[in-house]
């Protein structure tokens, strides 16, 4: 029966007997060893992927971790990344109901003397031709694979000192801008900068904006993660207790509390940098306005005493 479903009612003559330089393709390595997936191995023996599965379940005893294992899904998504032969392709993985098996050289020669068929033999014999080259290869290669691990660390380690580089330009700018005007028309450039204000909170954000509506919560949108937020505004502000409910849903935390002890408008971020706004955030570009950056820290515990009485 089983010889019978190896074959498929197929003629043996006709079968196709994959090429070494074909197999090569098809070989992996995972955890540390040379590998083939279960379905490229049951195509190599003109037979079901799930056939292969019930001959190995059937004799698990001769199919120790280093002939047989499975895959787990991070490994499964690493080779649909690399993979180079087509059974990825052809096959549809999204309907099978569990991960990928892969076998080593030692699991498919047991396999291919359990298969008992002449197919099988000749199939085993190329398979087990393809590991050796590939073994070879890697031996020859391996100085080759070395430095390449090298410069891939060194690129790694170029992208970290770029991040440190950029991040501290980022801060030196923060700290030289005093003072900015911005033009009837300049609405991208003005919310642009305030923009690049709110992303520089770490912590905390303190907005104090009489005539606030929701447009604010656009540009709150980009804060950083888990930055609390307290707008004081007056009650004929244009923003509602609905949208700041579901704004907090996605980025929280923001707070709305409503205040007269205000005229102008001010940022304080972290409780250590003040920002004047000449103009209200909903006005951005509408009209001439300046930002300013208030240097004297005295003014931020100023505003907030004015806060808490």
């Amino acid at each position: 029966m089983e010889k019978e479903n190896l074959l498929e009612n197929r003629e043996k003559e006709d079968l196709v007997i994959y090429e070494i330089e074909n197999i090569k393709n098809m070989i992996f390595n995972i955890r540390g060893k040379q590998v083939m997936l279960d379905s490229d191995v049951a195509m190599l023996y003109h037979c079901e992927t799930k056939y292969v599965n019930r001959v190995v379940k059937r004799n698990i005893e001769r199919f120790p971790q280093e002939f047989c294992f499975q895959l787990d899904i991070e490994e499964f998504q690493n080779l649909r990344c690399q993979f180079v032969t087509s059974s990825l392709k052809k096959q549809n993985y999204g309907g099978r109901r569990y991960m990928p098996y892969v076998f080593t050289e030692q699991g498919i020669t047991m396999l291919s003397a359990l298969l008992k068929s002449e197919t099988a033999v000749k199939v085993s014999i190329n398979i087990i031709k393809a590991f050796v080259e590939m073994r070879k290869f890697i031996a020859l290669n391996g100085q080759v694979f070395q430095e390449i691990n090298i410069i891939k660390d060194r690129l790694l380690e170029h992208d970290k000192r770029f991040d440190e580089v950029f991040n501290e330009l980022q801060k030196q700018n923060k700290e030289d801008f005093k003072q900015q005007i911005f033009f009837n028309g300049q609405i991208y450039d003005a919310y642009s900068l305030i923009i690049d204000i709110i992303r520089s909170a770490e912590n905390k954000i303190l907005i104090i904006d009489n005539y606030i509506d929701d447009s604010v919560l656009k540009m709150l949108s980009k804060k950083n993660k888990d930055v609390e937020v307290i707008i004081l505004t007056s009650q004929k502000s244009n923003i509602r207790k609905l949208d700041i409910k579901k704004f907090n849903k996605q980025y929280p935390i923001l707070k709305l509390a409503y205040t007269k002890k205000f005229h102008d408008r001010f940022i304080v971020i972290d409780n250590k940098d003040l920002y004047h706004i000449g103009a209200s955030l909903k006005d951005l570009g509408k009209k001439c306005f300046a930002i300013s950056r208030i240097e004297d820290k005295e003014y931020i515990e100023k505003i907030s005493n004015n806060i808490q009485e």
